[in-house]
């Protein structure tokens, strides 16, 4: 790592005189803090003190970064983190925006670059990092089942305890059914709900309900991508989500459920009112769009400002690159390594076509308090 220089000193003074300008503005309502959920605590930390280390503008693409929407997410969520340091630079943040009546991008940059240090993430075993997306996808979904919608939506089996090691999905779903189904989907679209993890479902009636996770049998996720891919089913850069969503909807019955079983992990649900925002993560807040990953929690700590850089996807359909600040808010079972992160997309059609062909290379910095 890269010893800091000049800039950062320079930048601070620039934020001191910034807060003293701000001061006099009129005031605006400050939204009340969210609820947080449950959250772990970071073993890494820095080898060097933080005002020693690198400083954001030493990253890559940093100065094409959107740093006005970066403050404005991180400022929205950054009272999930419960590290001292960062808790108070979440309160200096939230400040900033109280005080002013509307924060510029380079009022934005120049809180970032002063109050945080760069420290790159590394992967114990050497190999390249991965970044993959995910994204909260819209079904259809009926009350009874037929020829079409024939999968139930189940809620967690009775006397359901965490950790709990239930049977397989093909016994799951072969077997009486543990729970009174929620509702009924396409079997390719109930495996997405699942692999998602959450979702928004609009029935016959036009009634739209939010499908929460609220449960899993206890299985380790196996991705289907690769055995696709070896049975000459899709092509090997032929496996984006969109592709393996349409050879199983093509393919729909016996064939295809036999393919979805080669995942034996199982996700239960809940239902309640889609209130029209973004699903929560595993930090108890709502995700922003681009600016919210997954990560593994024995790496990093839900609230963590992270700055991502990933080239070179080879997926059929893919987006050459992303860069930019994120925060650590969820978590998910595939999800394993210090420089590993699943990007959430957005909600819809056109989200689930972007995330499922994200499959690159990744570099990941944390951003730690000065």
């Amino acid at each position: 790592m890269r010893p800091g220089g000049q800039a950062g000193a320079a930048a601070r003074s620039g934020l001191a005189a910034m807060l003293v300008v701000m001061a006099g503005c009129a005031t605006m309502p400050v939204r009340p803090p969210m609820p947080s959920g449950p959250v772990e605590i970071a073993p890494a930390t820095p080898s060097s003190s933080p005002s020693s280390l690198s400083g954001p503008d030493t990253l890559p693409a940093w100065a094409d970064e959107d740093h006005l929407a970066a403050f404005q997410a991180y400022a929205d969520r950054c009272h999930v983190t419960r590290d001292p340091a960062a808790v108070r630079l979440c309160e200096r943040a939230r400040e900033i925006r109280r005080l002013s009546r509307r924060v510029t991008p380079t009022a934005a940059r120049v809180f970032f670059e002063a109050a945080f240090a760069v420290v790159e993430a590394e992967a114990t075993d050497a190999r390249p990092g991965l970044l993959t997306a995910y994204f909260a996808p819209e079904y259809s979904a009926r009350r009874a089942p037929d020829a079409v919608f024939d999968t139930p939506v189940l809620a967690p089996p009775a006397g359901w305890t965490r950790g709990q090691v239930l049977p397989e999905r093909a016994e799951i779903e072969a077997g009486p059914l543990p729970s009174t189904p929620l509702a009924w989907m396409r079997a390719e679209d109930l495996f997405f709900l699942q692999i998602q993890g959450s979702g928004y479902l609009t029935f016959e009636d036009g009634f739209a309900a939010r499908a929460a996770y609220a449960a899993d049998n206890g299985r380790p996720f196996v991705g289907i991508a690769r055995p696709m891919a070896e049975r000459g089913l899709l092509a090997p850069n032929g496996t984006s989500g969109e592709a393996i969503r349409a050879w199983l909807a093509a393919h729909r019955g016996p064939e295809a459920r036999g393919v979805i079983a080669l995942n034996p992990r199982y996700i239960f649900f809940s239902l309640g009112r889609d209130d029209g925002g973004d699903p929560s993560g595993a930090a108890g807040v709502p995700l922003i769009a681009r600016r919210a990953i997954a990560v593994d929690p024995a790496s990093w700590t839900y609230g963590d400002l992270v700055w991502i850089r990933a080239d070179g996807g080879n997926l059929v359909g893919a987006r050459h690159g992303y860069s930019g600040l994120v925060m650590a808010l969820d978590t998910g079972s595939a999800i394993r390594g210090p420089v590993r992160a699943d990007l959430y997309i957005g909600r819809g059609g056109a989200a689930g076509e972007e995330a499922g062909a994200v499959r690159h290379p990744l570099r990941m910095w944390r951003l730690v308090p000065r």
